[in-house]
């Protein structure tokens, strides 16, 4: 049975600020998905959050591309210039991963380095545990994993109820929140643009509404094995980490790089849990550079 979707016109996302960045669609499913796929080289792989999209990364892309990278942003379902199932119970963490996964495949990424934030660390971090042949390097930002054991911050919980008792939920006002320095209503409006109704913003709902705060929740189980084997594996890690995160707080984040034996956070000062936003070019100096001196 066809899934029901809305697909974003494209004129919504005529004009957005610093945003110079062609897309790329792909079929998977019956649904055409988006992602942005900049330069030559090595790869690297930019994984969104909640409520982003590859818009987030616009800062930070110019200087790794600029140092020789290809860099590949993907919409996940349910977010930017991707369709849009309607129906909140079709999103899922598995799924989520899946989707993505079928990009790594489609474009034949191999020896990537993977950076992801918010909602993208579970993402992504899974991704780099289930296809090693792919994934060789991680750049964590603001993130974690979810285990259904994970102690959620009084924000989050205020996040989540929120979220689920607000069928149009103010996409930018929630983003231009979480920055330290306000970004101003052009950006704002650039997250709300995906969204042309209520409808449209099932996929945003969906993610704190589905993420485990019990080990026995759907997800839970696949958060704590990626955990383990993040652990073992022992990826090449760069951690950073903004210095007045009040949802993941840099406290939280040096547990969790403790916790996969990944080095502890460099601290991003003057940035918030949208970091990107706040320090977007100073992040893709300093993904750049670790790249470079490997």
């Amino acid at each position: 049975m066809a899934t029901e979707a809305v697909r974003t016109p494209d004129d919504r996302f005529s004009g957005l600020p610093e945003f110079n960045f062609e897309p790329r669609f792909r079929e998977l499913d019956g649904l055409r998905l988006a992602h942005l796929d900049e330069g030559e080289g090595e790869p690297v792989v930019f994984f969104h959050g909640e409520p982003t999209w590859s818009f987030l990364w616009r800062k930070v892309i110019p200087p790794v591309r600029d140092a020789g990278y290809r860099c590949v942003a993907p919409d996940y379902a349910g977010f930017g210039r991707s369709d849009k199932p309607t129906d909140i119970g079709w999103y899922s963490y598995d799924r989520h991963v899946e989707q993505a996964g079928s990009l790594l495949a489609d474009l034949d990424l191999r020896d990537a380095t993977a950076v992801v934030h918010d909602w993208g660390g579970p993402i992504g971090m899974r991704l780099a545990v289930e296809n090693p042949d792919r994934i060789a390097r991680l750049v964590i930002t603001d993130t974690g994993l979810f285990t259904g054991r994970q102690r959620m911050t009084d924000a989050w919980h205020a996040f989540r109820d929120f979220v689920e008792r607000t069928e149009d939920l103010p996409v930018g006002m929630l983003v231009r929140r979480a920055c330290f320095e306000d970004p101003g209503d052009g950006v704002a409006a650039a997250y709300e643009a995906p969204y042309p109704d209520a409808a449209s913003k099932a996929g945003t709902r969906a993610f704190p509404l589905m993420l485990p705060t019990t080990p026995d929740a759907p997800g839970a189980a696949a958060g704590q094995r990626v955990l383990e084997a993040l652990r073992e594996r022992d990826l090449p890690a760069l951690t950073l980490w903004a210095d007045s995160d009040p949802i993941i707080p840099p406290r939280v984040g040096e547990r969790f790089c403790e916790s996969i034996g990944a080095p502890k956070p460099r601290l991003i000062e003057g940035a918030s849990h949208f970091l990107q936003e706040d320090r977007g070019g100073e992040i893709g100096t300093l993904i750049a550079d670790w790249l470079d001196s490997r």
